[in-house]
């Protein structure tokens, strides 16, 4: 597969999610800091619900679990948690599915491709930078200067085509 690392592949089904979580929290801490960025305690309780499992999830589900939890926060405010995460490289948007997902690898900057089960939804990311040089390369064929690239490839993981 090149020079690719699957980051974010699909986990096992039984795994300890626990540590997905924790690891994602302890990265995000030590990266905002070392990038200057306030970390407040939602925008670090948004992520650990991005976090929450390996399905992406809809800006309106963590509005309704951060209500439940009394912080009655309103769109605007979720919003704005998940645009600073995508701007710190912690979450990415999927556009396909109007949702988010953490990001396995946030400490080094790159363009992803997703692999989104139609079974389950569950999602890996795929960080094949051959894929990423082939899509650039096209683009400037055509005169065209790529700036950002997300690609988002749905079918079905290894359990969801075993059943």
């Amino acid at each position: 597969m090149n020079d690719a690392t699957i980051a974010g592949a699909f986990p096992p089904q039984l795994h300890d999610h626990g540590d997905c979580v924790a690891q994602a929290l302890e990265t995000a801490d030590k990266l905002c800091h070392d990038k200057g960025l306030r970390f407040t305690q939602l925008r670090k309780r948004v992520l650990e619900l991005v976090w929450t499992s390996h399905k992406p999830v809809g800006a309106y589900d963590i509005l309704e679990k951060l209500n439940r939890e009394g912080r009655k926060a309103a769109p605007p405010t979720v919003y704005r948690a998940l645009e600073f995460l995508i701007e710190a490289e912690l979450v990415h948007r999927l556009d396909s599915l109007n949702a988010f997902v953490g990001c396995a690898d946030p400490s080094s900057s790159h363009s992803g491709q997703f692999l989104i089960c139609r079974g389950c939804r569950s999602v890996a990311e795929l960080d094949d930078s051959a894929i990423s040089d082939v899509v650039n390369r096209a683009a400037a064929d055509l005169g065209f200067a790529a700036v950002h690239q997300m690609l988002e490839i749905q079918g079905l993981c290894k359990a969801c085509q075993k059943s």
